[in-house]
């Protein structure tokens, strides 16, 4: 038998290896470059946010403004009665801030929202929220509101009031608190009834659960629920004052206004205003658009 002579046309492991090593040598290179990008998009977010809390809470913890008085609204706080530390919609709005913040809390407390603006200029806290005021303005820049917000009249026990229009008459007491946008209201509409602006809510709805004030002017949620506690004392369902619930940082405060518009436009975004308010028993609260 004769030999036979055959032609090898195998290529070599080498060269069958070559294409694929460098098909994963451009898979490493593409990989390391996107971890590469990953980390400096990182980096850069990373100190984007440290730029941010810098700038808002110089102090290096977030100082937010809180009113506290004798019942809850989207507004107003109350008092823990386990811990005496104000509790309600805008210490948890407060927690979120200074959670994308990455900085602690501290809760800066006052009795109205007036007293709120005035201690901005002051430097004495770096985020609040309040109804928004067009007399405010001088003191704080107003951002987006979360939430509307109603005041209306409480009534005492056995009044024969039964509508706002009752309530302007010689001899009857009206109560507000002072520096709201809500007593300057009633202060504006009331010519013949007697107006009390009081400094403690405490004190107001105290008075009124004695009978010795006809009518409390206050937030609607507020004061719903000062009903629910006070015997015989009722609601009108008229509102005398409507507007939105804000956030606000000090006057001039451009990067913390830019930065706090942001945050509520997330917060509502997200459902975080839906969840705090629902949490606070405020069901019914509409979230502003």
């Amino acid at each position: 038998m004769k030999d036979r002579h055959f032609i090898s046309t195998a290529v070599p492991m080498s060269d069958r290896a070559r294409p694929r090593m460098k098909s994963t040598g451009l898979l490493a290179s593409l990989c390391f470059a996107i971890a590469s990008l990953c980390l400096g998009l990182s980096a850069m977010m990373a100190g984007a946010a440290a730029q941010d809390a810098r700038e808002i809470a110089p102090t290096g913890v977030l100082r937010v403004a809180v009113a506290v008085g004798p019942a809850a609204s989207a507004f107003w706080t109350t008092r823990d009665p386990a811990t005496g530390k104000p509790v309600g919609v805008t210490v948890e709005l407060a927690k979120a801030a200074a959670g994308k913040l990455n900085v602690p809390l501290e809760l800066v407390e006052y009795q109205s929202s007036d007293e709120i603006a005035a201690a901005g200029s002051k430097g004495a806290w770096d985020l609040s929220f309040m109804p928004a005021d067009r007399k405010r303005e001088q003191f704080v820049d107003q951002g987006p509101a979360y939430v509307a917000y109603m005041s209306g009249y409480l009534i005492r026990a056995n009044s024969d009031i039964t509508a706002v229009a009752d309530i302007d008459r010689p001899g009857i007491r009206v109560g507000c608190i002072e520096g709201t946008s809500t007593s300057r209201t009633v202060e504006a509409s009331m010519k013949s009834a007697s107006v009390t602006k009081f400094i403690k809510p405490e004190e107001a709805a105290e008075l009124i659960g004695q009978g010795r004030l006809d009518a409390l002017a206050m937030g609607m949620e507020a004061l719903e629920e000062l009903s629910r506690r006070l015997s015989g004392s009722r609601v009108l369902k008229e509102v005398i004052q409507s507007t939105g619930v804000v956030v606000v940082v000090p006057k001039g405060k451009v990067t913390a206004r830019e930065w706090a518009a942001r945050f509520l436009a997330d917060a509502k975004a997200n459902g975080t205003v839906r969840r705090v308010l629902d949490q606070s028993g405020f069901v019914t609260a509409k979230v502003a658009p």
